[in-house]
């Protein structure tokens, strides 16, 4: 990491599906849809999707990990014009389980060593 990262984890460039629901504050789901990871991290995930998503939701995404499939929560950072039309979204994984980040590590070192 260069001495103006900030991020406390690095992240791995990877494609993969991920089926994700926007919810409001009362936890009630207003959008979903479907989107692929750009890159992944401990942490978090840049989202690629074809419609623009609101940062005042909270996220949850269902992602494909190889033979593993999780579900962990998020929160927007920021949303962004994409390329070819489509939209980026920074998400920030929160109420993580360590189960789920014992896939992460899984996942981002086997795509580290490629």
């Amino acid at each position: 990491m260069g001495i103006n990262e900030r991020r406390h984890h690095p992240r791995i460039n990877a494609l993969n599906l991920i089926f994700y629901s926007c919810m409001d504050a009362t936890e009630s789901i207003v959008a979903q849809g479907m989107g692929r990871t750009l890159n992944v991290s401990e942490e978090g995930i840049l989202l690629e999707t074809h419609v623009s998503i609101d940062p005042k939701y909270t996220i949850e995404l269902a992602i494909g990990l190889e033979d593993e499939l999780i579900n962990i929560k998020g929160v927007i950072v920021f949303s962004t014009p994409g390329k070819d039309e489509k939209f980026e979204a920074g998400i920030e994984f929160i109420e993580t389980d360590d189960a789920t980040i014992e896939i992460l590590k899984k996942y981002i070192k086997v795509f580290s060593e490629q």
